[in-house]
């Protein structure tokens, strides 16, 4: 009887009870204080009018981006309540520099996207401070996730991604002469598509919507996401992460390709419009089911060799 309620008291010692009542009003103060400091940009971000919304085909990944990470947690919640938890004021700075940049952000030189990473940089500093090293090691990951929930600067994206908007008209290109569909790269952005009924080329211009300049956050995004998550060992996560910019670019090429199908045999004026959202969105699909097969296949192409040797040492 002592040893079943010896043990019974110590399974019932929680993770509340090992951080003690000061650590957790201390927690609570700041992350109340984080919340009310952060909330304008949280609003801009993800309020109905915010940037997530407004551009819900661009960066409505950004909405999922808090879910994924709560989920990383609960799923390593025994992993968790097993660390130990303490306040280490060596993330007072790392907090205070973060508040520090917000601040500069907002009033001295107003930028959204730094101001998203700040908050990162705040949260990081906060949950060293009250939680400790061990809480803090273990969470990076879902701390630095939530930096694919900032949405980046035009100018930014625009410079960084250029070259994938030249790719994508090359092979939308490509892709449609080789399918029959007689088409023009006119100025590395702009495919002139012939219609024999009406005798002219009407121009497909490769918005930014189609150059993988969008695609790519998401994608990179739902890679990590899915490396972290489902891969135990480094070489498979980056393995997978390196795969979300051909998957996005390869994605972006079909949609150049089937938009310019639809201005060849259905309506020219389908170039323009919403159909770029509409098939990008449908495109989403296969691109998740082809990372999902990624990561059930590296999973089963290596075979673990620890596992098989001590298979070995016992038979023998």
């Amino acid at each position: 009887m002592s040893v079943v309620t010896t043990t019974t008291n110590a399974a019932t010692t929680t993770w509340l009870d090992r951080v003690g009542r000061a650590n957790l009003v201390m927690m609570g103060l700041l992350l109340a204080a984080f919340l009310a400091v952060g909330y304008p940009w949280m609003w801009k971000q993800f309020g109905p009018w915010g940037f997530s919304a407004k551009h819900m085909e661009d960066w409505g990944h950004a909405y999922l981006v808090p879910l994924i990470c709560i989920f990383y947690i609960w799923k390593r919640r025994d992993q968790f309540a097993a660390l130990p938890v303490g306040s280490c004021w060596t993330g007072l700075p790392m907090m205070l520099m973060g508040l520090m940049c917000y601040f500069f952000f907002t009033v001295g030189f107003s930028n959204h996207m730094f101001q998203g990473f700040s908050l990162v940089l705040t949260l990081a500093g906060l949950v060293l401070t009250v939680l400790g090293p061990a809480i803090f090691k273990a969470s990076f990951f879902p701390i630095a996730f939530l930096g694919f929930a900032v949405t980046i600067s035009e100018m930014v994206m625009n410079k960084v991604t250029w070259g994938l908007k030249l790719l994508a008209s090359e092979g939308g290109f490509a892709m449609l002469n080789m399918m029959g569909v007689e088409t023009e790269l006119v100025g590395g952005n702009r495919l002139d598509i012939w219609l024999p009924a009406e005798g002219i080329y009407h121009p497909l211009h490769v918005a930014e919507a189609c150059s993988g300049m969008r695609m790519v956050v998401a994608f990179i995004a739902l890679a990590v996401a899915m490396a972290f998550i489902s891969c135990d060992k480094w070489w498979k996560r980056i393995a997978l992460i390196e795969l979300a910019i051909p998957v996005a670019l390869l994605m972006n090429i079909v949609r150049v390709a089937v938009l310019g199908l639809m201005v060849r045999y259905v309506n020219p004026d389908l170039a323009d419009g919403n159909a770029h959202t509409i098939i990008g969105t449908i495109l989403l699909v296969p691109s998740l089911a082809f990372f999902f097969f990624c990561a059930w296949l590296l999973d089963r192409i290596v075979v673990d060799e620890a596992p098989e040797r001590a298979k070995g040492g016992g038979s023998t």
